[in-house]
């Protein structure tokens, strides 16, 4: 008997042991938390987002002297365009992108254990969301977000979503990519994202590849790129997608509205390589907004590209 009570126990230590030596599963990514955009000129970005586009903004924080620190242009409960004063001019406009999860700490845990830089632990941020930054190959600032119960995001919620909204989804956000195999390995292996289709403006050369987030509908557009352009031309590549059902709609509403006579840019529709009816809005810093419907115009799905990304000189 005192045998069998040993061997039980060795059994046990020996189950428990393997169980530690598990690796850490991902929690769920389930969609964009926000994109994060450096502005020149805060009243011109915010009359933008604001008048033009009709979101709110729901709150601000402000440095110890004063100043706005950041801005948030709520787009949905879950979803907000980030506007921060820029520290340069002539600089890339993208700050960083977010991606919401269910349980931060347990993601920081899981990235750490797939070799991803992550910090020691997960901070409450200053609207009482748990969050932590961490970059992918390109260099590109990738928050993860947690909406708490307590936060100003929650206690917000069903609130500042006024009619006037020209988008109620932040469909995708678009980054600049020169190394696609690093991005994927990255975005798809780490990250859990799955590809969903490649397009090409020519069949010679790859120019997009779409990565859907693996627990939600929301994708990062990777812009490929064989070199880096400069900072400050950046900003079609990198862009946000504003998902609307119908473009002839969005555009004869823009059109109406007061601030449509301080926008510069023709409202022009157009069908994009992916079959679907798109209108590219610039923000005052020249950064792409586009609004595309989400189905194509036939209901029939663009093929994806076979087109290869050609090798960096």
């Amino acid at each position: 008997m005192k045998q069998k009570i040993l061997f039980g126990l060795a059994l046990f230590a020996a189950f428990s042991l393997f169980a530690t030596d598990e690796p850490p599963q991902r929690p769920h990514i389930t969609g964009l938390s926000h994109v994060a955009l450096y502005v020149h000129d805060l009243d011109k970005s915010r009359a933008f987002y604001k008048d033009f586009l009709g979101y709110e903004e729901p709150y601000s924080l402000f440095d110890t002297n004063g100043g706005v620190h950041l801005t948030f242009i709520k787009i949905n409960d879950r979803q907000f365009i980030e506007l921060f004063p820029e520290h340069e001019t002539n600089s890339d406009r993208l700050y960083h992108i977010a991606l919401e999860t269910d349980d931060a700490e347990a993601m920081r845990v899981y990235l750490a254990s797939r070799g991803v830089k992550v910090p020691d632990k997960v901070p409450k941020g200053r609207i009482g969301n748990l969050n932590f930054n961490i970059f992918d190959p390109e260099g590109h600032q990738i928050e993860i977000v947690q909406y708490m119960p307590d936060s100003w995001t929650v206690r917000e919620k069903g609130k500042f979503m006024g009619d006037t909204r020209i988008s109620t989804h932040l469909k995708h956000v678009g980054v600049i990519v020169t190394n696609l195999d690093a991005s994927l390995k990255f975005y798809q292996d780490i990250l859990g994202c799955q590809e969903t289709w490649r397009g090409s403006r020519n069949t010679n050369q790859l120019s997009w590849v779409n990565m859907k987030v693996p627990d939600g509908t929301d994708y990062v557009e990777l812009m490929l790129n064989t070199e880096l352009p400069p900072p400050d031309k950046r900003g079609v590549a990198q862009h946000m997608s504003l998902e609307v059902a119908d473009d002839e709609k969005a555009k004869a509403s823009l059109e109406a509205r007061p601030a449509f006579t301080d926008y510069s840019h023709p409202l022009l529709i157009q069908i994009g390589v992916n079959r679907k009816r798109q209108m590219n809005l610039y923000d005052p810093d020249g950064t792409r907004v586009e609004l595309m419907e989400p189905k194509t115009v036939d209901g029939i799905p663009a093929p994806s590209s076979t087109a290869p990304f050609p090798a960096r000189q």
